[in-house]
């Protein structure tokens, strides 16, 4: 099947975007491979501070600097439940590697922190900044340059898009994303939404809605809804940096473990020194960030890669931009109903075809790169598979012929519907982000006055006092990255989902964060430039007439050209978001980042 002609238009126009810094990052890569060992290159002092601790049998190996040494990367900690299952992977590691007649070492851990648990908290505030700070603790952990390979171990937010960031400014070492996998379901995320509402409205106490949030996160592995984290497993897999079909196998379960020793010897089959050399800088080239787009769109995966992909995606020297997202969401169907655009879970989306039934389908209907460079050593056809055991050992076989569940994920011949469901939004408010493939077409288009608020709490205090009881446009500023991080603002949806539901047209309007895990009211997020750097949003005034047109991508403030242009704005006082929690040592990143739409990184110009 030829490449869909639009696919085609939009990879060409990166690559011609990215000709100068593709071609700088690919002569850097290549400045950096070497011939044999890399710990070879040591001298003898450095190499034995490298091996002292080793056990004897593989300091014998490292000694002799012939055979692979591959880094462990982990973001293990067993505070959350989707870390936590990392702890184990190190030893089956280890002992897969050396069955392989190489070596491994745990070359350093990375922070991993919640959103779940620090939503609407200081803590919060944090969150994206973890993305650079993983990033730059990869560089520490590879830096010790005695590495041939490299085992990426981790889930959640902003841990894998900076555990990619950092292994791709070692571009030149082969590496391979080793997940988790999902917790098995518990309450439904339906349930749980719906017990939230009821606490919004003062309906049920809090020990009540403790009790539903426990039951919904319950165990070891990833929440279950498709937010950011299980948005990340897919394009992990659609990239081509895990094994075929391993994103959702959950944790605790023979095949989980033999995919994460199949991931290590794998590893060792991608260095030069095993002859079919695989860096992770020739896997992430211009058509893999395509197919990682593609694959977000056709899953209705987190709006938050609308930054993390691009931030990935510069650390390769491609350049992309939120036109590029909404140019391929117009040809990408959308073939699942996950929550929170539907009400299955990662786990029944997995039981019923899963990933390996999705990229079969994009790639026979011509929408994703096939011919891409994988760790799988093949090209992305391999991962139209699943693994599975038989009599004991890891096989993979075809993914189903079939959808399983047409209620969860259907084939592109009848997909949900024709386009990927996200809109690139402007107007006179700037660009922003729209996901309408969880919004109902009915509630898409909004106009009403406006309602400003500088933080969360501002309006959840509004909504009780019965103040938004009507058609109303919630607009919550100067939450970008220069203003406090671009924090999330989830606690912003169980109030915005009760007006709607008592027959009020309400829509979002925010330069903050919305991800994955964002829900059925219109919200045109990630609003580019943010107030606080001369962003538009700033001349807005309470009342004004703001209409949000999901269908149409129109995001644009009712008020007459002179009397805007006339406008001044007075910055709030924004003091108490650069300290407390740690936000005193985050000052340099949020004085130095980029915009939502260039990546919102605080490590480049």
């Amino acid at each position: 099947m030829p490449v869909n002609a639009t696919l085609a238009q939009v990879t060409q126009r990166i690559i011609e975007r990215s000709r100068d810094s593709r071609g700088l990052y690919l002569k850097r890569l290549e400045a950096q491979r070497v011939d044999g060992a890399k710990r070879a290159r040591q001298s003898c002092a450095n190499l034995a501070h490298a091996f002292a601790a080793a056990p004897a049998n593989d300091k014998l190996l490292l000694r002799e600097q012939r055979a692979p040494n591959v880094a462990i990367v982990s973001a293990y900690n067993d505070m959350l439940s989707a870390h936590q299952p990392l702890q184990h992977f190190p030893e089956i590691i280890k002992r897969a590697v050396r069955e392989a007649g190489a070596t491994a070492q745990f070359a350093g851990g990375v922070p991993a922190m919640c959103d779940g648990v620090t939503q609407g908290t200081a803590g919060m505030e944090l969150s994206l900044w973890s993305r650079d700070v993983i990033a730059q603790a990869t560089a520490v952990a590879l830096s010790h340059d005695v590495f041939d390979a490299a085992l990426m171990l981790g889930v959640c937010d902003k841990i894998v898009p900076g555990l990619l960031i950092g292994a791709l400014t070692f571009g030149h070492i082969p590496t391979i994303f080793v997940p988790a996998g999902p917790m098995t379901s518990g309450l439904s995320n339906d349930e749980k939404a719906k017990v939230r509402q009821l606490y919004a409205e003062g309906k049920v106490g809090r020990e009540e809605l403790l009790e539903a949030e426990a039951q919904a996160y319950h165990g070891a592995g990833t929440c279950t809804f498709y937010g950011t984290a299980n948005s990340n497993q897919m394009l992990m897999e659609v990239m081509g940096l895990h094994l075929p079909g391993s994103a959702f196998i959950n944790p605790g379960t023979g095949l989980r473990d033999a995919l994460t020793a199949e991931a290590a010897r794998r590893a060792v089959g991608l260095t030069k020194l095993a002859g079919d050399y695989t860096p992770i800088g020739h896997v992430i080239d211009e058509r893999a960030i395509v197919n990682g787009i593609v694959g977000l769109l056709a899953t209705g995966g987190s709006t938050n890669h609308t930054i993390h992909l691009v931030a990935i995606a510069r650390a390769a020297g491609v350049i992309i931009n939120w036109t590029d997202f909404s140019d391929l969401s117009a040809v990408v169907p959308s073939m699942c109903r996950i929550y929170p655009n539907g009400k299955a879970d990662v786990n029944h989306f997995h039981a019923a075809g899963g990933l390996g039934f999705v990229i079969r389908e994009l790639l026979d209907a011509g929408l994703l790169h096939e011919d891409v460079k994988t760790v799988a050593k093949a090209s992305l056809r391999a991962y139209a598979q699943e693994p599975t055991m038989e009599n004991g050992a890891l096989a993979w076989k075809p993914a189903p012929a079939r959808s399983l569940d047409e209620t969860i994920v259907r084939p592109v011949a009848t997909a949900f519907t024709p386009d990927g469901g996200m809109k690139l939004m402007q107007g006179n408010l700037g660009r922003a982000i729209f996901k309408a493939s969880a919004v109902k077409p009915e509630h898409r288009v909004v106009e009403a006055p406006c309602r400003i608020f500088h933080d969360q709490a501002e309006m959840q205090a509004a909504f009780r006092a019965g103040e938004l009881d009507r058609d109303v446009v919630v607009v919550v500023r100067y939450q970008g990255p220069r203003a406090n991080g671009m924090p999330e603002l989830h606690k912003l949806t169980p109030p915005l989902a009760v007006l709607q539901d008592r027959g009020f047209k309400v829509a979002l309007v925010t330069d903050g964060r919305m991800s994955g895990a964002s829900g059925k009211v219109p919200a045109a997020i990630h609003v580019s430039p943010e107030a606080l750097v001369g962003g538009p949003l700033r001349l807005l005034r309470d009342g004004d007439v703001v209409r949000v047109n999901g269908d149409t991508g129109e995001l644009q403030a009712l008020v007459n050209a002179a009397d805007w242009a006339a406008r001044n704005a007075e910055t709030p006082d924004l003091e108490a978001n650069s300290w407390g929690c740690g936000r005193e040592l985050f000052a340099i990143s949020r004085a130095n980042a980029l915009t939502a739409e260039e990546g919102a990184v605080s490590w480049m110009a």
